[in-house]
């Protein structure tokens, strides 16, 4: 072995361990030309989860509070993404504004990405799914174990979170999965934000939200978003959600609707957590406002 071979060997050992140690900064992570670690704004951790639940990996990404190092007495509230690979790199840094402008908490913002949009890779339709259009069982209630399981202590023992604050945030199909999440596993998540949530063929948005409510003490947020601007039969089901289940107040949730006016499917999620995330920390109207822009 040459002694240009074995000194580049020792350096893709020292960042391999470097890269596995406990949690960093990105500051104290080697800085790769490209690298993410070059955009504060994203600047926290990376790990992939091979998930026994559901027999994959995932990647995670973490983006940690702007002076997380220096306050070590505080924790934060945690902003978990469902398909982290579009939009950890949109909202992560979207918070930090919201930060500076809105004097919204600062949060540790997780990103659950698969790692590519190809089928076979992203299994988006399977995870977020009960059922598949063709009747067959979908891959949601194991994905929901990998969150309670697996992926929620790990971020928890990691970082210094605030467990009564965990938040999950879910666009189209992300965001029927949220309403899933809320109603099999109630209080799991303190704040739930469906943005322009795909729909069901049987139980379109209820997920069994007709039947009693979970008997729980009430506490937390379920809240839909959609864009006037959605896709018909999407908006029509939203609509349906509003005047179905929003005004009620008998959930272990405040339940709302929020309407984002001109709003298409994905553009506006940006619109929608902005509106959410204002709403659960204190910007809100008072309960029985069906909608809020």
């Amino acid at each position: 072995m040459t002694n240009s071979l074995a000194s580049d060997l020792c350096r893709l050992v020292a960042f391999g361990l470097l890269a596995v140690a406990s949690p960093t900064s990105a500051q104290q992570v080697e800085r790769k030309v490209g690298s993410i670690a070059h955009l504060p704004a994203l600047a926290g951790d990376y790990f992939a989860l091979s998930s026994e639940k559901v027999g994959r990996t995932f990647h995670i990404y973490v983006r940690l509070p702007e002076g997380y190092e220096s306050n070590p007495k505080q924790s934060y509230p945690v902003v978990y993404l469902l398909d982290g690979d579009s939009t950890f790199p949109m909202l992560a840094p979207l918070h930090l504004f919201m930060h500076y402008d809105d004097q919204m908490p600062e949060a540790i913002i997780v990103g659950i990405a698969y790692g590519g949009f190809k089928p076979g890779v992203n299994m988006r339709h399977i995870d977020f799914r009960m059922a598949s259009d063709e009747g067959k069982p979908g891959g949601a209630p194991q994905f929901l174990s990998m969150l309670e399981g697996e992926l929620i202590p790990r971020i928890e023992g990691r970082f210094r979170t605030d467990p009564a604050r965990r938040i999950i945030v879910g666009q189209s199909r992300g965001g029927s999965a949220v309403l899933q999440a809320a109603w099999l596993k109630p209080g799991l998540f303190w704040g739930h934000i469906a943005s322009n949530p795909g729909r069901e063929p049987d139980t379109k948005l209820l997920f069994g939200m007709d039947l009693p409510p979970p008997n729980m003490q009430r506490d937390g947020y379920l809240i839909v978003t959609s864009g006037s601007r959605d896709r018909d039969y999407l908006r029509g089901t939203a609509l349906a959600w509003r005047d179905r289940i929003a005004s009620r107040d008998d959930f272990p949730w405040d339940t709302r609707f929020v309407d984002i006016p001109g709003g298409t499917h994905a553009a506006d999620l940006g619109n929608a957590y902005r509106a959410a995330m204002r709403i659960m920390f204190d910007k809100a109207p008072a309960k029985g406002t069906k909608s809020q822009d």
